[in-house]
């Protein structure tokens, strides 16, 4: 089992995207989509002028690619619709699968409004992979803060994933102590709006139609 810790620079619900019962990593972050395996578990945590404090951690419990995850119903909700509540329009299923092994990039956080934006969809395809978690917590604007044993966790822009098993086993021991879920709002979220409280258990069926 592995541990990887990186910097959540910008919380606005994408990335990670925490809603609908499954706390999922479909961009950014490429290489730990890449090398994590199931069973690790990742922490994100706030950048240093915020105090490194975390934002969420989840186990992963699946690792599938973008083609499998366009297509799976259990994330059918999870595909961005920017006409809608902000939960929706934050979602992250934004590669649809084409031909050839191609992907077409859907309006979302990640576009240029109506067209691709080339430079992030060539990031986030850096990976094929997306990492999907129904073991997890997710802090967003209620963050806590980094406890003196897991210090070691602080990392520069990038990510870590070496680390003793002294702070591993401190680590496993702290995330069983929070509620799993969603506990609050992302951070950079509309005031008011509480669309964020989307239902923790799937909804695989629902709004079958093409976005």
């Amino acid at each position: 089992m592995k541990l990887y810790s990186y910097i959540v620079s910008h919380d606005t619900g994408f990335a990670p995207n925490p809603f609908f019962g499954y706390c999922t990593l479909a961009c950014c972050k490429p290489p730990i989509r890449e090398r994590a395996e199931v069973g690790d578990w990742i922490v994100g945590l706030e950048p240093k002028k915020t105090g490194h404090r975390i934002v969420y951690f989840m186990r992963v419990d699946d690792k599938i690619p973008f083609d499998r995850y366009w297509s799976d119903p259990r994330f059918r909700n999870k595909r961005p619709r920017p006409d809608d509540e902000v939960v929706r329009k934050c979602g992250d299923n934004i590669y649809e699968s084409l031909p050839g092994g191609e992907y077409r990039q859907l309006r979302s956080v990640h576009s240029k409004e109506c067209t691709e934006d080339p430079k992030k969809k060539a990031h986030d395809l850096k990976s094929k992979y997306v990492l999907i978690s129904t073991t997890f917590s997710y802090f967003g604007s209620k963050t806590l803060p980094l406890p003196k044993q897991l210090a070691a966790l602080v990392v520069q822009p990038g990510c870590r994933s070496r680390f003793s098993a002294e702070v591993i086993a401190a680590f496993l021991r702290y995330a069983r102590r929070p509620k799993p879920g969603v506990h609050a709002r992302p951070r950079c979220w509309p005031p008011g709006d509480r669309s964020w409280e989307a239902p923790s258990i799937p909804q695989t069926l629902e709004r079958e139609d093409h976005p």
